[in-house]
């Protein structure tokens, strides 16, 4: 009499490779621990000195409240013309990398090595390359904050400029327009609600990052942390700490708002 079948959800190899990976990941997990060298007794008295450090920066210093406001009104601007340069330079190379528009696959390749460089490099990196050019400030911090943007703003460009519904794009052809035409009457409304959203979702994040550029000279709110802590004045710490929670909270809000009305 034959035996019933039996039913296994995952085949041999698909339980060893399981395995393995359950494995890898340990022995990652392990290597990790051990390489960050945990101190027991730090870990111990962390509250302790948890509680010390807040009671220090209570009460704020109202006195560090007016600079403390200047140089969140330079964030603001880093971040706002750092994210408009970003979108000027990101929107030509958005084209090169969306295959429908260009077909070049060399072009396309190297649009998208623009793409990968402009993410791989952590914003504070760009800020010392361009400190070291140009000198401390925000001029440093605008150009750091628009090349670590390229990256974000021009792949997702791209990703909805290959997504755009052939039909109109088609019809356009059809009737003899040109290239310029075709991107503006038949790209252009299409991709419209999602470039908005990106360069609103974009502004949001550059807000954040602006805020610590100033650590390494890139000018904003950061070079007010930054002496505030050399100078382990920590009452003043946490009038620049609650200046820059308030301005992402109040930039989530706007962005909020503007896509929900406006997109």
């Amino acid at each position: 009499m034959a035996s019933a079948p039996h039913w296994a959800r995952f085949t041999p190899g698909q339980r060893l490779a399981r395995f393995a990976f359950y494995l890898v990941t340990i022995a990652a997990v392990v290597a990790s621990l051990r390489t960050i060298e945990i101190i027991p007794e730090f870990l111990y008295d962390a509250p302790e000195q948890m509680a010390d450090l807040f009671g220090r920066m209570w009460p704020p210093d109202a006195r560090y409240l007016a600079p403390t406001l200047a140089a969140l009104v330079e964030t603001l601007h880093i971040a706002t013309l750092g994210t408009l340069l970003a979108l000027a330079m990101a929107l030509p190379i958005g084209l090169f990398a969306a295959r429908n528009i260009t077909p070049s696959r060399s072009l396309n390749l190297l649009a998208k090595f623009v793409f990968v460089t402009s993410r791989s490099v952590n914003s504070l990196v760009w800020a010392l390359l361009f400190v070291a050019v140009f000198g401390p400030g925000p001029l440093a911090g605008t150009l750091a904050i628009a090349f670590r943007s390229i990256g974000f703003t021009g792949k997702l460009l791209a990703e909805a400029l290959e997504e755009a519904n052939a039909g109109s794009i088609e019809a356009l052809t059809a009737a003899g327009a040109g290239r310029p035409a075709t991107l503006l009457f038949g790209y252009w409304p299409q991709v419209k609600p999602a470039f908005w959203s990106i360069a609103l979702f974009r502004w949001d994040i550059n807000i954040r990052e602006s805020a610590v550029l100033g650590l390494v000279g890139a000018g904003g709110i950061g070079v007010a942390l930054d002496t505030a802590l050399n100078l382990l004045y920590w009452d003043q710490v946490a009038v620049v700490l609650g200046a820059i929670f308030l301005v992402v909270i109040l930039a989530e809000i706007v962005v909020t708002a503007v896509r929900n009305r406006v997109l």
